[in-house]
């Protein structure tokens, strides 16, 4: 069956859980491909920010490991989710390490990257820290750069929440 929606995948926690990503229905979603080496790695704390002001209004962010860019996701799944937590006070959902680009990338990032492309250089991801924003409907409605600080987000999320 083709996957219409966002809420038609599903992805592994990163506590190895296979879970419907439309439990996340009626929500405001980001979409994140993270790394723990990476320069961009404090946007963690700017992520985690967003999520604790707006969770309560319906916002939830989802990171999703990757390692396809300078191998700056060597760790395991208990490592990232260690490191995240003690630095950064993640506390919102992370998945297991996926690839974002190429032929395993994962179903939910290539639906995503066919929805909303990167601009003049096409849908590929660039690096770590691209960020998906997905309407309470489930349609993918906004793509931030790498660069994007989270808190830049903030008045677009405001708007659709």
């Amino acid at each position: 069956m083709e996957k219409t929606s966002f809420y038609d995948f599903e992805a592994n926690t990163i506590n190895g859980k296979n879970i419907g990503l439309d439990q996340f229905k009626d929500k405001t979603i980001i979409v994140v491909n993270t790394a723990s080496k990476c320069g961009l790695t404090p946007q963690y704390e700017g992520l985690e920010n967003l999520y604790q002001k707006y969770k309560d209004q319906g916002l939830v962010i989802l990171g999703f490991p990757c390692n396809q860019f300078a191998n700056q996701e060597k760790g395991t799944s208990e490592e990232i989710q260690e490191f995240c937590q003690v630095n950064y006070g993640v506390s919102f959902p992370m998945f297991e390490k996926i690839e974002v680009n190429g032929k395993n990338a994962h179903p939910v990032f290539k639906y995503l990257k066919s929805k909303l492309s990167g601009g003049i250089f096409g849908s590929k991801i660039k690096w770590n820290f691209t960020k998906f924003v997905i309407d309470k409907n489930g349609v993918p409605v906004k793509r931030f750069s790498p660069t994007t600080k989270p808190e830049k987000m903030e008045d677009y999320i405001k708007k659709i929440i």
